[in-house]
């Protein structure tokens, strides 16, 4: 057992608009004292690969008109390689490794809350969770956001906002580019072998799945607050008695 009261590091998965973000935007505004007492989260550190991969459209695009050579993307805006994939969770892993370098009490005061989604087209999280760094694996839980692929492209739809298209709540994919990245996943394939622990790089990894095919994530009322607090419940106790 350990003597602690939140997550050193939550994981947040699911299928592109499924209320990852949505779920981050409301533990933001809850304050400090009820989010650590409800859902066992602390001080707010993000880490989300969607800056890091838009960061790359842009620089792409720039290259671009000044008549250099795309460096991650086609004109299509498809990633090169698959290879590219991977290199984002690597850099989700050395994100966080400078955190803990720079931020004293990281561990003890901070829940890291790292976002990100994953086809099976490009890998899936199987192969994601492969090049997480030991560190992330060895303190991580992880909250998977369960929509169908049909409420994630009804919803992708809906929060798209073209005049935004880098805004984490905003930004959205053409409708037959998530089909071919998203709309095929791992997720049921790599937990059916156990309900409470992802078997990851040799470790037991505690997770839970957060129903959401009824979209109490979108008002962000009390619907949310007690979905999350029910389903927190159940990863803390996983948590702990892994740790």
């Amino acid at each position: 057992m350990i003597d602690r009261q939140i997550f050193e590091i939550l994981v947040l998965i699911a299928r592109p608009a499924a209320g990852k973000s949505e779920v981050i935007d409301y533990l933001k505004k809850t304050a400090l004292q009820e989010r650590r007492d409800r859902f066992h989260v602390g001080k707010l550190m993000e880490i989300d690969d969607f800056p890091m991969l838009w960061t790359w459209f842009e620089e792409d695009a720039l290259l671009e008109r000044m008549g250099y050579p795309r460096l991650h993307t086609d004109g299509d805006g498809y990633f090169i390689g698959e290879h590219l994939w991977n290199l984002l969770i690597e850099r989700v892993s050395l994100e966080y490794q400078k955190r803990q370098r720079d931020i004293p009490g990281l561990a003890e005061d901070y829940t890291t809350l790292i976002e990100f989604s994953r086809g099976s087209e490009h890998g899936g999280y199987r192969s994601a969770f492969a090049h997480l760094s030991r560190t992330l694996v060895e303190r991580m839980a992880v909250l998977y956001l369960d929509v169908s692929w049909e409420e994630s492209l009804r919803k992708n739809r809906k929060r798209f906002n073209p005049e935004r298209p880098d805004s984490i709540l905003e930004h959205g994919l053409p409708d037959a580019k998530l089909e071919r990245l998203y709309k095929e996943t791992d997720w049921h394939e790599i937990s059916a072998g156990d309900p409470a622990y992802l078997h990851i790089q040799g470790l037991k990894v505690p997770y839970v799945v957060f129903d959401n095919s009824d979209d109490v994530t979108t008002g962000r009322g009390d619907a949310l607050g007690e979905r999350l607090q029910q389903v927190t419940a159940t990863l803390w106790r996983r948590y702990i008695q892994d740790n």
